[in-house]
């Protein structure tokens, strides 16, 4: 790429051409505050004003997040008159933002105190006139709160441009403007998908997670048997809540954090993605043989399923009918393993620990409960998890490295289900026991390469003792739509199809720690092209240093099927295992 030179408060500098001042700025070593700019996203509006610098030249202060360099710029931002009116911007936006810091849950990770306390901001130097407020908590997933939101469209732009949706939008003129779903609807009465993009992406607490902390809180006070599930990507990114670099592995650590938060047990999710592999492979084979609908598209990932109930519902036939992996694992929980140990499955709690929003969503589906029993209670992202740690006081650098998740009935994984966390995971997962149902054979290479990586589409074409399987794996919606389109089409050439709701995959998920552009440390300063990358390299490593590295051969899945389910895709395992799905209709009380 042609490089350009350009003048940083008179000093010298060679940058990309074509790139914007605030990304140059940044290269160079200057942190430029912003707070409608994300580049992950692309989000971009020039709305918030925060970014406005001094190019020599222009007519008046430029906004830096979308004013790209050219030949011979010369830029000020710390000039008098750029300095206050960034100071202005972020003061205006106080006006109408809801005060009561430290009762919000976005304290400690708000973008805005954090430009505040930066460009040396007032509060109520200006009386504003607040925007009428509109608290939306009845979707499972998500919480929308208008009274924090300061109109950066951070949010729409990523549900648009990152998930080719597109439900939110700005409502209203003037000082009555909020962003919201159409008519100011709740994300219950609208075709969201519960992803939680866009509260990776909200520099303030305008839109979170429904905390279920509380809920969690009382199944301990009152003494349940409370069961505790992570699953894989959890423990690629929990440490970060703590201090560490992206792409520190958090897993003994978070173990011996949560032995000591109380919970009676301890398992880890891969489980239940063996136990997934076992029946989704096998509901593969059996579709092949039996000249059943084709493509099979995986059904892991909530936020997809529920994309799908609204946007692609002739498709249903095409998804595989396994639940996903914590709800077939709470499901086990309370049926095999509450009977091996004699505990009535009413007293047991199943707490999943998930990256994921949408899975707050997914265990409110009626369909997920056998004989009258929710297969999981409660849903904890990994930043709520992160914050009961750090509410009981556990300093998270000192705990040990030699603890293990416990290994009772449903403890023992491999490193198939580890790499479920990440694009293509699950294909690779699958394709290693399917070679071996097929075949009687082990995958001599364990891997399957051609499904890796973080593009937009991937596809290959595997080869299985001469059965020719060509599967393609996606993530993000707006990268799955070419693939559903084609299906709709009756062209698509696949016989398997991984999606994922978030781009990336569950390493990316709507619950995992925010990453904020401006706050990172010059060594990571483009750690918005390789974060995802760097998180999936956690769930690789894991896999590598597995013993067992195929769902089939997972010691406690074969005791689990010869002692209680028989097979797969047997009678009990499709209670227990299989769900079904429909066109969307209401899922939830208002």
């Amino acid at each position: 790429m042609a490089l350009v030179n350009i003048k940083i408060e008179g000093k010298e500098y060679q940058v990309e051409s074509g790139i914007t001042v605030l990304e140059a700025a940044r290269r160079c070593g200057y942190n430029i505050p912003s707070l409608c700019f994300f580049k992950d996203g692309q989000c971009s509006l020039a709305s918030c004003r925060v970014c406005l610098v001094e190019v020599k030249g222009a007519r008046g202060l430029v906004a830096s997040c979308a004013y790209p360099v050219n030949e011979g710029m010369e830029i000020s931002i710390s000039s008098p008159k750029a300095t206050q009116a960034r100071r202005t911007s972020v003061e205006l936006i106080l006006s109408n933002h809801k005060k009561n810091c430290l009762q919000c849950e976005k304290n400690g990770n708000c973008e805005l105190l954090e430009v505040s306390r930066m460009v040396g901001a007032r509060e109520g130097k200006y009386i504003g006139t607040m925007t009428p407020a509109t608290v939306d908590e009845l979707a499972p997933g998500l919480v929308r709160d208008t009274s924090k939101c300061i109109l950066c469209g951070r949010c729409i732009e990523t549900c648009k441009n990152l998930q080719g949706i597109g439900i939110l939008g700005f409502e209203n003129r003037g000082f009555r403007t909020i962003v919201s779903p159409a008519q100011n609807r709740s994300f219950a009465k609208s075709p969201c998908m519960q992803c939680g993009q866009c509260v990776l992406v909200c520099p303030t607490g305008a839109l979170m997670e429904h905390s279920e902390i509380a809920n969690v809180d009382k199944a301990l006070a009152e003494g349940k048997f409370v069961v505790c599930q992570v699953a894989p990507a959890v423990r690629a990114a929990i440490a970060e809540e703590f201090g560490a670099k992206i792409g520190t592995n958090g897993t003994k650590k978070m173990i011996a954090a949560l032995h000591r938060l109380g919970f009676s047990r301890v398992f880890d999710v891969n489980f239940g993605a063996d136990l997934t592999i076992m029946e989704e492979g096998n509901e593969l084979i059996h579709r092949i043989k039996n000249k059943g609908v084709l493509p099979q598209i995986t059904s892991c990932s909530p936020g997809w399923m529920n994309y799908m109930e609204y946007y692609y519902p002739d498709l249903i036939p095409n998804v595989s009918t396994c639940k996903s992996p914590h709800t077939m694992q709470g499901a086990i929980t309370k049926s095999y393993f509450a009977e091996k140990h004699g505990i009535d499955p009413k007293d047991i709690y199943v707490v999943s620990i998930m990256p994921c929003v949408a899975k707050k969503y997914e265990k409110a589906r009626k369909e997920m409960e056998v004989n009258g029993l929710r297969d999981v209670d409660a849903v904890l992202t990994t930043r709520e998890i992160a914050k009961m740690i750090k509410r009981a006081g556990i300093v998270f650098d000192r705990l040990p490295e030699n603890e293990e998740f416990d290994q009772d009935l449903l403890g023992q994984y491999s490193g198939a289900g580890v790499i479920f966390g990440v694009t293509g995971g699950v294909m690779e997962a699958a394709l290693r026991t399917a070679h071996f149902v097929l075949t009687g054979k082990e995958h001599e290479l364990i891997k399957f390469e051609a499904v890796r990586g973080l593009e937009g589409v991937k596809e290959a074409e595997i080869d299985i003792n001469g059965l020719k399987l060509k599967v393609a794996v996606t993530s993000g919606m707006k990268n799955a739509k070419v693939l559903l389109d084609e299906i709709r089409a009756g062209k698509s050439p696949y016989a398997f199809i991984e999606i994922m709701g978030c781009p990336g995959g569950c390493i990316n998920g709507g619950g995992q720690p925010y990453v904020k552009p401006m706050f990172l440390p010059n060594e990571d300063l483009d750690i918005l092209e390789t974060y995802k990358a760097k998180r999936a390299a956690v769930l690789y490593s894991e896999d590598e240093r597995q013993a067992i590295r195929q769902s089939h051969n997972n010691p406690d899945i074969i005791k689990l099927y010869k002692d209680y389910l028989g097979e797969p895709l047997s009678e009990k395992a499709e209670e227990l295992l299989h769900t079904h799905y429909d066109a969307h209709r209401e899922k939830y009380p208002n």
